[in-house]
């Protein structure tokens, strides 16, 4: 809470720089959330263990109490309305990218700010900032780190772990707003693309969002900035220490640019995008991130066989340990190699032993069913979307694209997300945004506990 208020406090020096007299829009929102988090310090005796179901019910619940507080910045200095504004504020944080607005652009410059720092701060976690800057080392920060589906270590201490991922994160921040400057953009513009593309959220401050620009160079360093926001960090951090060769070993990396390469062909063979298009519009749907070179009616009137390839990408998603949303490459691999496995199994004599290995590491029964589980479960709360959206009359395909964009976190759109959608349709997307960032399973431990508080009471 303290940390949350802190950061949408942080827009006002935007207020200051461009004379936006708004800044009461943020105080008030940034004191209840500080005030409260204190006061509960003070309250709530200190010690204990926590448990894993701990750390789960506490990061469903301050991706929660984010959206809430970056709604209220919105419904005091906008006037919208508490869906809308929650809708706005809880695609931000999670990096889904998908807008009640219609006209961005006329949007205050600190409200735009505050969308891409919601973005850039969500891409690594909101739970994953408070290790970093508060929590000690040992098991209450084991556990708050694996609550937002978080397993690597980059290092042997958790917060040493995660204070690395924020180095590599502001470094390739930092080289991001370097390159969109060089390229010709202003130094705002080029600090919101590079918060909004590198934490995959891709929520733009143009309406045109990055075709708004005009400009290949441009375009390319986006594709640059998604990629390296859907690449594993341990990945970036080996790299960075010149082990160039682990990331051609990665079995995420290398299943990344295999789906990019045959699926741009393939989506550019339907001879209604330009090669450099069909690559954007994969990279950015298999990253998650959202990010468009081309208009809204321009996707709409996608075939439907485009559509199914951006589709399949939404859910794909690219490697764990990233910013990235949806199942993740791992899983995929992972099913296709079990399904592979349990062939051979079959097919060759009895007594054989299999290899069960991904990248050189052994694969366990426990990780298989991990993935499959997983992925079924994923599914299912898709349908749940789906079959809503279905219920409100709009195309059954077009609906499937929409959740399926809110569920990865991606933020493609098909003309679906609007100010003008029914209210429950807007609730039930926002859940999906909500389970697809947290990868479902705390969600579920927190209406579990949920349950349990009221069969005591």
């Amino acid at each position: 809470m303290q940390g949350i208020g802190v950061v949408v406090l942080l827009p006002i020096i935007v207020s200051l720089i461009y004379g936006e007299n708004n800044y009461i829009s943020f105080i008030i929102p940034s004191a209840i959330s500080i005030t409260i988090g204190t006061l509960i310090k003070q309250i709530v005796p200190s010690g204990g263990s926590i448990r894993l179901k701990h750390g789960m019910i506490i990061a469903a619940l301050a991706w929660l109490w984010a959206a809430l507080i970056g709604s209220l910045v919105m419904i005091i200095g906008l006037k919208m309305g508490f869906v809308d504004a929650y809708f706005e504020n809880m695609s931000a944080w999670t990096g889904s990218g998908l807008t009640m607005f219609l006209d961005v652009e006329i949007l205050p410059k600190s409200i735009l700010f505050l969308r891409s720092l919601e973005q850039w701060i969500g891409g690594v976690g909101v739970v994953i900032v408070v290790i970093g800057i508060l929590i000690r080392p040992g098991t209450a920060a084991s556990r708050l780190y694996k609550s937002e589906a978080r397993e690597e270590r980059i290092k042997p201490s958790i917060p040493n772990t995660v204070k690395t991922i924020w180095w590599i994160y502001l470094f390739y921040t930092i080289l991001g707003i370097v390159l969109y400057g060089l390229a010709g953009m202003s130094l705002f513009d080029a600090i919101n693309n590079t918060m909004t593309n590198l934490s995959t959220g891709g929520m733009s401050i143009k309406n045109g969002n990055i075709g708004a620009y005009g400009s290949d160079l441009i375009t390319i360093i986006t594709i640059f900035l998604m990629i390296v926001g859907g690449t594993s960090f341990l990945v970036h951090y080996r790299v960075l220490k010149g082990n160039v060769k682990f990331a051609l070993k990665d079995i995420q990396f290398q299943a990344m640019f295999i789906i990019v390469a045959l699926f741009s062909i393939l989506i550019f063979m339907s001879g209604k995008i330009i090669p450099l298009d069909s690559i954007f519009n994969v990279v950015s749907a298999l990253s998650c991130t959202g990010s468009s070179t081309q208009t809204l009616p321009q996707m709409i009137a996608w075939p439907s066989y485009v559509k199914i390839l951006i589709l399949t990408c939404m859910v794909m998603g690219m490697a764990a340990g990233s910013t990235t949303g949806a199942i993740k490459l791992i899983r995929i691999v992972t099913l296709l190699k079990g399904v592979y496995w349990e062939l051979m199994k079959i097919l060759t004599p009895e007594g054989s032993v299999i290899p069960r290995k991904i990248s050189g590491k052994t694969v366990s029964d426990v990780e298989i069913r991990e993935a499959s589980s997983y992925t079924s479960i994923y599914i299912i709360f898709l349908l749940f979307g789906w079959l809503v959206l279905a219920a409100y009359g709009y195309d059954p395909l077009n609906s499937l694209y929409e959740i399926a964009s809110a569920q990865g976190n991606v933020g493609f759109s098909l003309g679906i997300t609007s100010p003008f959608m029914p209210d429950i349709a807007k609730i039930v997307m926002v859940f999906n945004m909500w389970i697809g960032r947290l990868e479902i399973i705390p969600v579920l431990i927190l209406v579990r506990g949920g349950l349990e508080l009221l069969k005591r009471s």
